[in-house]
């Protein structure tokens, strides 16, 4: 298997020649290749995509017209689910129950944002009272332009489609750059748009290594927006790069969410929803509520049922019968993840259970469920992110104890709370500093909702009408009754 690169309505080679083997994180072997882009192939997908704003018809068709092309993708998208979540458990090595979900998300994705764009034509232009009979004022809102996207591997297909659907949408041309881990499913959906009959330029794919491809998308002066996903580190150069000419940017760069657990709440269903808050995905989550803090009262007995419940969790690959966990997505990723272990244990962490590779899987870049307790509060696993199946506890006295505990992070993407009292739940999900905030539960996503983060998590929000709008210039129109005189210049006195 070998997956080109997609510009201007063509599926073409790279301009080096080269390509990137892709490795099942599962059993290490390769088994497909992806185009290794370079700066060349990102400046014919920028040119491309500039031309299909600037001149090409896809953001002055009515609204109905593109909705049409996203409603065929998605129809695509549906035809093919388990082939394409069958393609995302052997390049990112998750379940084949979580790679159903995430495709299925993805083509409602494309279906809502299809929605959107006939939603927002349909309510037109806003008028808006000055004051002033003389002035007809309006606020219209227009495509941005040409975006770049760079998206992370965690959920390959979806969190592309996180930018893709609403850009387009919008009436945005686009060019994708996927992590280089996980890259298939992303041509897959170049295909589709093919099928579907977009103009050229619209959507481009350019994949390969960051500093090849991602670096040079980001500083392209012919890129409107910039739109990304990943690590802190690499936002930051992203932002750097758009400041350099004032360009629009939208980042989302994860976190260390916290997961507060009062005495009073059903101990059995806190496990439940403690486990999927960290170990769904491998851990592999940037809401990931890898903070557990726990009321002390119950914090042994919680501690003993979560350990007994981690140990019980099914590890193997992905498109195995029953595998509730798979294998972390590569190589590199699984030698962060242990030495963030290693962090945790050199910081005089009590590991509870886990750590290292499940006795049963010689191969493959496998990691157990992993819980620390008694964690110090200025520790490297406590603050920082793992990316992995790692828990970190720590007791609670106090209910403002509690908050304080939550919100002293630089990261605010994600939080949660469980607590049968619900007015104490409202509480703490206010005064939590965070984009996201779960109550009685953890991690549950809607196409529908807003997503972002405070502080160190990012900036801006995508999904729900939010995440249209992040790909819209609002203008504003004031027209002057032609019939009147203004007479600033041509009068003694100022005009009325």
């Amino acid at each position: 298997m070998r997956n080109l690169l997609y510009i201007d309505g063509a599926f073409v080679a790279p301009a080096c020649g080269g390509f990137l083997e892709v490795v099942d994180p599962a059993s290490e072997e390769r088994f497909a290749e992806i185009a290794a882009g370079t700066d060349a192939d990102v400046e014919a997908a920028v040119l491309a995509a500039r031309r299909a704003f600037d001149q090409g018809p896809w953001p002055r068709m009515p609204a109905a017209s593109r909705a049409a092309v996203l409603r065929r993708v998605a129809a695509e998208i549906r035809a093919n689910l388990e082939q394409l979540a069958l393609l995302e458990v052997r390049d990112n090595g998750k379940p084949l129950k979580e790679a159903r979900w995430d495709i299925g998300d993805a083509a409602f994705c494309f279906d809502y944002y299809a929605d959107m764009a006939e939603q927002v034509e349909a309510e037109g232009e806003a008028a808006v009272d000055v004051g002033d009979s003389r002035f007809t004022c309006r606020v219209r809102k227009e495509p941005l332009g040409v975006v770049g996207a760079i998206t992370p591997w965690n959920f390959p297909l979806l969190m592309a489609v996180w930018k893709v659907a609403p850009a387009l949408a919008a009436g945005c041309s686009i060019v994708l750059k996927p992590s280089e881990f996980c890259s298939l499913s992303c041509g897959e959906l170049a295909r589709y748009f093919h099928q579907a009959g977009l103009p050229p330029g619209v959507f481009n794919l350019v994949t390969g290594l960051g500093q090849q491809t991602g670096a040079p998308l980001s500083a392209h002066p012919g890129v409107d927006k910039l739109a990304f996903t990943g690590s802190q580190a690499t936002g930051s150069q992203v932002m750097q790069a758009a400041a350099r000419d004032i360009r629009s940017v939208s980042l989302e760069l994860g976190g260390k969410s916290p997961f507060i657990v009062f005495a009073d709440c059903d101990l059995d269903k806190a496990v439940e929803w403690i486990q999927f808050g960290v170990f769904w995905n491998q851990g592999q989550i940037c809401s990931a509520t890898s903070r557990l803090l726990v009321e002390r009262s119950v914090h042994d007995t919680l501690l003993a049922r979560l350990k007994a419940a981690a140990e019980r969790i099914v590890i193997g690959p992905g498109d195995q019968d029953g595998v509730q966990m798979g294998p972390i997505v590569s190589a590199l990723q699984h030698r962060r993840v242990m030495e963030g272990i290693e962090r945790g244990l050199a910081s005089g962490a009590r590991l509870v259970t886990g750590g290292g590779r499940p006795p049963h899987l010689a191969r493959g870049y496998f990691v157990e469920p992993t819980i620390f307790t008694d964690v110090p509060l200025d520790s490297w696993i406590w603050r920082e992110e793992v990316f992995g199946p790692v828990l970190c506890i720590h007791a609670f006295d106090t209910e403002q104890e509690a908050i304080a505990l939550a919100n002293d992070s630089r990261f605010g993407l994600a939080g949660a709370v469980m607590s049968d009292d619900l007015a104490r739940c409202d509480r703490v999900a206010r005064a939590l500093r965070a984009g996201v905030v779960w109550v009685n539960c953890s991690q549950p996503t809607f196409t529908q909702l807003p997503w972002g983060g405070y502080k160190a998590s990012g900036i801006g929000r995508e999904l729900g009408r939010n995440g249209y709008e992040a790909f819209l210039e609002v203008k504003q129109i004031t027209s002057f009754d032609h019939s009147q005189d203004w007479n600033w210049y041509q009068s003694t006195g100022n005009p009325d």
